[in-house]
C-alpha cells in the first residue's frame, strides 16, 4: 500500500507565510511527478504547482513568485513553501503523485493525500 501524508498547514494572516509538506510511504519503486493541488469551497479542484523526477517545476499563474515547490527524491518528500499568502489562497491543499509501487510495477498510478486546510484572514 502507498500512502501520501501531508503536513503543515493552518491559519496565517494574508501576507504570511505557511510550508507544506507531503511524505509518500509504502512499497515504492519510483515516483514521477509529484504536484500540489488545492480546492476552495464551491470551486473546483485546481494544480497550484508540480515538480518532475528530474526537479522540473510548474506553477499557477496565481502563486507565480510567491509560491515553491521542492522535492527530496531520496525521502520521497514533497514540499510547498507559500510566501506573500493572500485570502483567496484559501483552501484544501492535497498532495498528488505518479507512483510505482511493487503492487503495479508497470502501472505509474495516482495517488492523494488526505488534504490540509490553509486558511488566510484579510
Amino acid at each position: 500500500q502507498v500512502q501520501l501524508v501531508e503536513s503543515g498547514g493552518g491559519l496565517v494572516q494574508a501576507g504570511g507565510s505557511l510550508r507544506l509538506s507531503c511524505a509518500a510511504s509504502g512499497s515504492i519503486v519510483r515516483i514521477d511527478a509529484m504536484n500540489w493541488y488545492r480546492q476552495a469551497p464551491g470551486k473546483q479542484r485546481e494544480l497550484v504547482a508540480a515538480i518532475t523526477s528530474s526537479g522540473a517545476t510548474n506553477y499557477a499563474d496565481s502563486v507565480k513568485g510567491r509560491f515553491t515547490i521542492s522535492r527530496d527524491n531520496a525521502k520521497n518528500t514533497v514540499s510547498l513553501q507559500m510566501n506573500s499568502l493572500k485570502p483567496e489562497d484559501t483552501a484544501v491543499y492535497y498532495c498528488n503523485a505518479v507512483i510505482v509501487a511493487t503492487t503495479h510495477l508497470f502501472v505509474p498510478l495516482n495517488y492523494w493525500g488526505q488534504g490540509t486546510q490553509v486558511t488566510v484572514s484579510s
